[in-house]
């Protein structure tokens, strides 16, 4: 664990009054442990670190994993016990939001006599908000993979292609060039099902005069991209082509908002509010954006009911949109990394109107 890390970990600890902290959540483990699989566990006291996993990671955490003990074990709930006993501890903290209810139950049915187990959620949010230059380097570099992907495919996107084929096609390039897979399911939602927010890519086809709606991502490193383009498939209607031009501007307003100590709520405001503004305020119905990086959605929520100040070093999504049931829809975003006086755009591709040859 990096000493900045450590400090985060150790701040928790003294906030909530713990003397250790349980994680099992996989970002988390990867974040302050450097572990990659599937199965493990740390334990965090003001001790130290230990890591626990099952024979099928041992070498592989010995060679991944910092942390002061690494322990094998058979059962985890009871390896996590024994080092809970061999350690002294009876106030630990876990991850609220993602521990099962049924393995809580069990860590307080085994553990000692006044053992107590704490749930965790609004301060442990923030451990992994601000970004380091490491997680920003592979932030771009999945970013510049999804880009170069993207246009080695555009010339694909014309009249009759499906949208699912332009979907795997996406997703090729994207490994081809270095990723470890995809960030999501690529949505591809074109003509009338770009009304759908998350019109996950189907066997319609492509027509000229479409709007397409692609969201994509590339994980490298553990770390994901996330960004949508919105291009025409020769002309388009009047209409379509004015939502374009509206949620383009509501994007470029949101981004120009976006500096260190500015509330989340209110960069959301000013696309929502400019949206509203022409017309369209029923039609773009989900959050602004949301914070990008172990997880392709994580904390913060870019939303209305954030009461969250934009902070140094978070990457978060810009993502305004229309969507119009039976006509069709616009999304266009971006990731962007917040910096003391302003942004630095990490997604790379151009979201100015493209019109695509048919």
């Amino acid at each position: 664990m990096t000493q900045d890390r450590a400090h985060r970990v150790n701040k928790l600890l003294e906030d909530a009054n713990l003397e250790g902290f349980l994680f099992l959540d996989r970002a988390n483990l990867r974040y302050l442990s450097g572990f990659s699989g599937s199965a493990g566990a740390l334990l965090v006291s003001r001790k130290g670190a230990t890591f626990l996993t099952d024979a099928r990671y041992t070498t592989q955490a010995r060679q991944e994993v910092s942390a002061q003990t690494i322990c094998e074990y058979r059962v985890q709930l009871d390896g996590i016990l024994e080092q809970v006993n061999e350690l002294g501890l009876r106030r630990i903290g876990f991850e609220a939001d993602s521990l099962p209810y049924a393995m809580v139950e069990r860590l307080r049915e085994k553990s000692p006599a006044g053992c107590q187990w704490q749930p965790e959620s609004e301060r442990l949010r923030p451990l992994r908000w601000a970004k380091d230059q490491n997680e920003l380097t592979a932030l771009e570099h999945a970013s510049g993979i999804a880009a170069e992907a993207f246009e080695e495919i555009l010339p694909l996107i014309r009249p009759g292609v499906l949208e699912r084929d332009i979907a795997l096609e996406l997703e090729f390039a994207m490994r081809r060039l270095g990723a470890e897979e995809k960030s999501f399911d690529t949505i591809v939602a074109s003509g009338r099902r770009g009304a759908l927010p998350h019109g996950i890519a189907s066997d319609k086809a492509i027509a000229g005069g479409d709007l397409v709606t692609i969201d994509f991502g590339a994980r490298w490193k553990g770390y994901h991209s996330d960004e949508t383009v919105t291009v025409a498939v020769g002309p388009v209607s009047a209409k379509l082509r004015q939502i374009f031009d509206i949620v383009l501007e509501g994007h470029d307003r949101a981004m120009d908002a976006v500096r260190s100590g500015v509330p989340l709520r209110d960069i959301d405001g000013i696309a929502r509010g400019y949206i509203a503004e022409q017309g369209y305020g029923d039609y773009f119905g989900h959050s602004l954006g949301h914070g990008v990086g172990l997880e392709v959605h994580e904390h913060p929520a870019v939303s209305a009911q954030s009461e969250v100040l934009a902070e140094e070093g978070m990457v978060i999504t810009i993502e305004p949109g229309i969507y119009i049931p039976d006509l069709g829809g616009v999304r266009i975003e971006d990731m962007v990394c917040v910096t003391a006086d302003g942004h630095r755009r990490i997604t790379r591709l151009p979201k100015e109107f493209r019109l695509l040859p048919v």
